[in-house]
């Protein structure tokens, strides 16, 4: 018990120190000293810091998906669903623009724990892609079979190409990336017809699953 609230604390400390300091800032001797152990033993807790910052990717894509479900409910077009999932995950990193730059660093690294395909990132991935998965499900319009299967994990790529964009994107309140957003959508929505032309649908059923295997 009690090394399970000695974990709880250091994590606790940690994420308080990523949301106000950043990943540079933050260390691991940092964070030991504010939790009143040695570092020896957040050590033992927490092997890297990259392993703490994986705890604030699961929070966050926890509240990812608070947000993101209720809104879901009163929305039936899947354009507009879609919309609801990639904004309100913007919506939650928001406040960590600042410090975008230092997370990036430690994500690039195949290796590292922070990447987003990595085996340790797999719990936060898979709340992005079955919000995802519930908007196309959810949504008024029935999709292909086959495409509607494939076509969460296509758009949890898409999140992450848009979250590189937001990470680099300068403008007043990140409005770039928010004109982004919107005209994806629009030429997402104008592009749905092409599932049901057979001489396309074929080459995009596999462009969907080489997406998915870059996901896998």
């Amino acid at each position: 018990m009690k090394s399970e609230q000695t974990r709880e604390l250091i994590r606790g400390v940690a994420l308080q120190s990523f949301r106000e300091q950043g990943f540079d800032a933050t260390t691991m001797r940092s964070i030991a000293t504010q939790s009143g152990v040695s570092l020896g033993n957040a050590y033992y807790y927490f092997p890297t810091k990259n392993h703490l910052v994986q705890e604030l990717y699961l929070e966050v894509q926890e509240a990812h998906r608070a947000a993101a479900v209720p809104l879901l409910a009163d929305v039936g077009e899947l354009t507009a669903r879609l919309g609801v999932v990639l904004r309100t995950g913007l919506d939650q990193l928001a406040p960590f623009h600042e410090y975008a730059a230092g997370f990036l660093t430690a994500m690039v690294a195949p290796a590292s724990p922070l990447n987003p395909m990595s085996p340790e990132s797999a719990p936060a991935r898979a709340i992005v892609v079955a919000l995802f998965r519930e908007a196309v499900d959810g949504a008024k319009q029935t999709l292909p079979a086959d495409f509607a299967s494939r076509l969460p994990k296509a758009l949890w790529l898409a999140y992450l190409l848009l979250c590189l964009f937001w990470s680099y994107d300068r403008s007043p309140g990140q409005r770039n990336t928010t004109r982004l957003v919107d005209q994806g959508l629009k030429l997402f929505k104008a592009a749905l017809p092409l599932l049901r032309v057979p001489g396309v649908r074929a080459p995009l059923r596999t462009l969907l699953d080489l997406v998915g295997e870059v996901g896998a």
